[in-house]
């Protein structure tokens, strides 16, 4: 081990750590959004009221399912057998469908590795995120849910106007670290030949030969990274927790100074 060969794969290799890194950073942070949006919206199914209707109370509980199946089976399989089977998988299914209903719908199934990794990390955080989103729903006290149906509200308008603000605010620690939790798990996208920062380490480390040195220079990338993110996050977490000392009215009108437990 050598000073001068972490000098020079840096020197000479710049330019794919930094393609690597960015392309983590894209793939993550897509991922974490779809997948956010993903959770938030099976949540809110997750917690609407069962239906008084037969029908009604029939498609919820199929819907609900469905979606239970959904979260179960990608929370419980490692990301990088999900990368395998829905790479290449997906081509298999649309042909199957070909032959079955003679039609693919437009789409046979081949995908650009980007895209997939984004569609993997997507349908992995989504997962995680509904249970989160659930969890945050329930945590809110049950009678703001009571006190929103006595002024007429629906189970959307509810959500939309009174709890979900609560949600969002409480689930966005959690969110966070999936967030960081993405950024190290884009490496296993690797299988599909996504050009993410382990990828390039592995292709450099298998050109010079230097796999500890390669791998060391990854690590400080991965670090330099996921602190970044730390830190953008806790300031959106102060932000969201307003400031340390505000006003009050107390029972007279008069404006007293509070602080912040």
């Amino acid at each position: 081990m050598s000073l001068d060969w972490f000098i020079t794969i840096i020197t000479n290799n710049w330019p794919m750590l930094l393609r690597g890194a960015w392309m983590t950073l894209v793939i993550s942070t897509l991922g974490t959004l779809i997948g956010a949006l993903i959770g938030l919206i099976i949540g809110v199914i997750n917690t609407t009221p069962k239906a008084q209707k037969g029908g009604q109370k029939t498609f919820l509980a199929i819907v609900n399912g469905l979606l239970r199946v959904y979260v179960e089976f990608f929370r419980g399989t490692p990301m990088i057998v999900q990368a395998m089977v829905i790479f290449y998988g997906t081509p298999l299914i649309m042909q199957w469908l070909k032959a079955t209903i003679g039609t693919d719908f437009g789409f046979n199934g081949d995908m650009n590795a980007t895209f997939a990794a984004v569609v993997i990390v997507s349908l992995n955080t989504g997962a995680y995120m509904a249970e989160i989103v659930r969890g945050g729903i329930i945590s809110v006290d049950k009678g703001q849910f009571e006190a929103a149906r006595a002024m007429g509200m629906n189970h959307w308008t509810t959500m939309t106007s009174v709890v979900l603000p609560q949600v969002l605010r409480n689930i966005l620690p959690a969110t966070g670290n999936q967030y960081i939790m993405n950024i190290k798990d884009t490496s296993v996208l690797n299988v599909i030949t996504v050009n993410e920062l382990f990828f390039q380490t592995k292709t450099i480390a298998g050109a010079n030969f230097r796999y500890f040195e390669s791998f060391f220079i990854a690590c400080i990338i991965y670090l330099i990274m996921t602190l970044t993110a730390t830190q953008v996050l806790r300031f959106f977490e102060r932000r969201l927790e307003g400031k340390a000392n505000y006003q009050m009215l107390d029972e007279a009108g008069i404006m007293r100074p509070k602080s912040r437990e």
